[in-house]
């Protein structure tokens, strides 16, 4: 596994339940740290609408998701990825159905959905903000 993990895909596409959170976030990090040097997408198993709040937390970075519109695995246009990264079970559920048409490299990174939290609107920012940190460690271990 430490092999597979030195190896720089070309391309990779992360999926969540939604494509509305944790994916477009995942994306959007993996783009701007190594967006010239690897191709990167994101898929939910549906298509919701893109959250506010994790629009603000990446902001909150200089990340923009503005451009984002979510969509599912369906509306790919580029199924050929090097690496999908699931971060639900859903999805890697999903992911799992791809890889037995091509040869896809899965990895299953379970990170937490901040839509559920509940509270003031400052602990409902707080969880955003612990995952949106939590990819972002994930992806500096992963990708350099």
């Amino acid at each position: 596994m430490m092999e597979t993990r030195k190896t720089k895909p070309a391309s990779v596409l992360f999926v969540c339940t939604l494509n509305a959170v944790r994916s477009p976030m995942a994306a959007a990090l993996l783009r701007a740290q190594k967006g010239r040097e690897i191709y990167v997408e994101s898929a939910g198993v549906e298509a919701g609408a893109l959250d506010p709040l994790a629009v603000e937390v990446m902001a909150e970075i200089g990340i923009s998701m503005a451009a984002h519109h979510p969509r599912c695995f369906e509306e790919l246009q580029d199924g050929s990825f090097d690496l999908v990264v699931a971060l639900s079970p859903e999805a890697e559920a999903h992911a799992q159905e791809l890889s037995r048409k091509s040869a896809i490299q899965i990895e299953h990174w379970p990170t937490m959905d901040p839509t559920g939290v509940e509270g003031t609107p400052e602990q409902r920012r707080a969880a955003y903000r612990a995952v949106r940190d939590t990819l972002r460690r994930q992806i500096a271990a992963r990708f350099g």
